[in-house]
């Protein structure tokens, strides 16, 4: 069994050849059953959560006839981390051969959940976002949040980043990473402002409190919600919710986990119908992405196995040739 560390993940994916590898993913699908989700009391502290996250090949909408894989990843969330310097999602992925069951890798977690995270966002934005759109925010300052930037500055022209954070220093710290960028990347003072400004808002936080008012949002804006994974967490305000036309990742799991959809599914303010689709509708031209420069745009993520299982393969494959 193959190991695989967070470098050679980084040297065997770019983010716009896994942007085009998740477009296939979800074009030719995956069986995922909805993740098992776990929570662990802590006597001293927040509490923790497991997921539990498999997925194995579709032969009979793929098409294939090979073995195909099987995949499952194992991830914490411990928000305490952050008190001692240590990322608050952790995670390992074990990928196995579709046809013995062999143990083929085992790929670090937190890293292939990165990449495929932010790729799924960009994959989303290549849909739905303007396509002229040049200035991003990224709301939050952790781990995934250059990997959003740099996700996004791969499908759309961007030239203005500006990253928030609640502490400023822990956002200076993500600006001062893409400098390779070439771009205008600063620490945004006032989350509001940049809220108005942005034609692309990128959130990231384990908010339980909406930090994007909907009434700030700008003709044409696209909207980014990532970070909030069960009912109690909330990103956006009901407000953007109403603007925006809505599309998640996949229906079933945020429509059980997403609180930027399960609340305002509970209190009226969103109808299930109005949930334009998901990343599975629009792969395969059911769904409709962007209709005109001046409507506003909604994606919700919570994760899918199927996203894990395209990237693992992606960094089992590069790192076999």
């Amino acid at each position: 069994m193959r190991m695989i560390d967070a470098a050679t993940v980084d040297r065997s994916l770019t983010f716009v050849g896994l942007v085009e590898t998740l477009r296939v993913a979800f074009r030719d699908g995956a069986v995922q059953p909805v993740r098992h989700h776990h929570t662990i009391d802590r006597p001293d502290g927040a509490a923790s959560t497991l997921l539990l996250m498999p997925a194995w090949t579709d032969f009979e909408r793929a098409g294939t006839s090979d073995g195909g894989f099987v995949g499952v990843k194992i991830v914490t969330v411990s928000p305490n981390n952050n008190a001692i310097g240590k990322p608050a999602v952790m995670g390992l992925y074990l990928l196995l051969d579709g046809r013995t069951g062999e143990p083929l890798a085992l790929i670090d977690g937190q890293r292939l959940t990165q990449w495929r995270t932010a790729c799924a966002s960009a994959l989303a934005a290549s849909w739905l976002a303007p396509e002229d759109a040049s200035s991003l925010l990224i709301v939050g300052a952790g781990a995934l949040s250059p990997f959003l930037a740099r996700a996004h500055a791969s499908v759309r022209p961007i030239r203005r980043i500006r990253i928030w954070n609640r502490t400023p220093a822990n956002a200076q710290k993500v600006v001062a990473g893409l400098a390779d960028l070439g771009l205008d990347v600063a620490v945004a003072p006032d989350l509001d402002a940049a809220v108005a400004r942005a034609n692309i808002v990128s959130c990231c936080t384990i908010s339980t409190e909406p930090l994007v008012k909907g009434a700030l949002l700008k003709a044409g804006a696209h909207v980014d919600l990532v970070g909030g994974f069960t009912p109690t967490m909330r990103e956006a305000d009901d407000e953007a919710i109403r603007r925006a036309r809505v599309h998640v990742d996949t229906l079933a799991g945020a429509t059980k986990e997403a609180g930027d959809i399960v609340q305002p599914l509970a209190s009226g303010v969103l109808v299930r119908e109005a949930i334009c689709g998901d990343l599975f509708g629009l792969a395969r031209g059911e769904v409709a992405g962007r209709r005109s420069a001046s409507e506003i745009t909604l994606f919700k993520s919570v994760g899918a196995a199927l996203e894990d299982l395209a990237a693992g393969i992606a960094v089992f494959k590069a790192t076999s040739a």
